[in-house]
């Protein structure tokens, strides 16, 4: 009885063990399941469509709505003082927040014919372009917003709208924080409450991709706004990496 004793001792000490790193292992599963879940969940919040077949293919489908004779007749005439009626109003409220001011060099992307500039410049930020695909002097140059025609740290303030025209999001974001300077600001006008136009590249459900894609900035704002189809704005700072010792 006595051989026994120390047997089964060992045996108890054995199976609580077994039992306490049993639990150990399942209670840290859940955490795990959601991360993942997450992860997935963000990925699955930006989706690029498919059906181009190379990049020139992309560059023809995005040049069909902006060569359009008729949009560009509406861009230029009905469209023109609405559109910047309203992207004043925008940025008169950026600049009560001071995330934009007179003295700031800004740039609008994907701007057409140009209303953004156009508002701008008639809020008081005097030294404003845009970039297009297709130029509209003297508002507007020929720009490629996969590959901005700037510098390094160019600009103090950039704005778009055709973030859902991006064929590849990851190097549209790459562009604006390569040309903005150090605490400079970009303001994103996005659908997330519906599909963009047939002309878009990719769909946003949610701004959980933008805050991954944006990897040298902080998040400021967002809000709902009503920007002519767009629903959402989201609002960014470049960190200022510069060390002082």
């Amino acid at each position: 009885m006595k051989k026994k004793l120390p047997l089964l001792k060992y045996i108890i000490t054995f199976l609580s063990l077994s039992s306490l790193l049993l639990f150990l292992f399942f209670s840290h599963q859940p955490r795990r399941s959601i991360t993942l879940l997450t992860a997935a969940a963000t990925e699955s919040d930006l989706k690029i469509r498919r059906g181009y077949t190379s990049y020139d293919a992309y560059i023809q489908r995005q040049l069909n709505k902006t060569l359009n004779p008729k949009l560009r007749e509406i861009w230029m005439t009905r469209d023109w003082d609405r559109k910047i009626h309203v992207f004043s109003r925008f940025f008169r409220e950026l600049k009560l927040r001071n995330l934009l001011s007179n003295s700031s060099k800004a740039l609008c992307i994907g701007a057409r014919v140009g209303q953004e500039v156009e508002a701008l410049r008639r809020v008081g930020v005097s030294d404003s372009i845009g970039i297009d695909l297709v130029p509209s002097p003297p508002l507007v140059l020929k720009g490629d917003f996969h590959h901005q025609p700037f510098d390094n740290e160019t600009f103090d303030f950039e704005f778009s709208n055709v973030f859902d025209h991006a064929l590849y999001p990851r190097k549209f974001v790459a562009e604006i924080e390569r040309t903005l300077k150090p605490d400079g600001v970009c303001v994103l006008h996005v659908a997330l409450a519906k599909r963009a136009d047939k002309y878009s590249a990719n769909d946003l459900y949610s701004v959980k991709p933008l805050l991954r894609l944006f990897e040298r900035s902080e998040l400021v704002r967002v809000r709902k706004v009503d920007g002519f189809g767009l629903d959402t704005e989201v609002i960014f700072r470049k960190k200022n990496t510069i060390q002082h010792s």
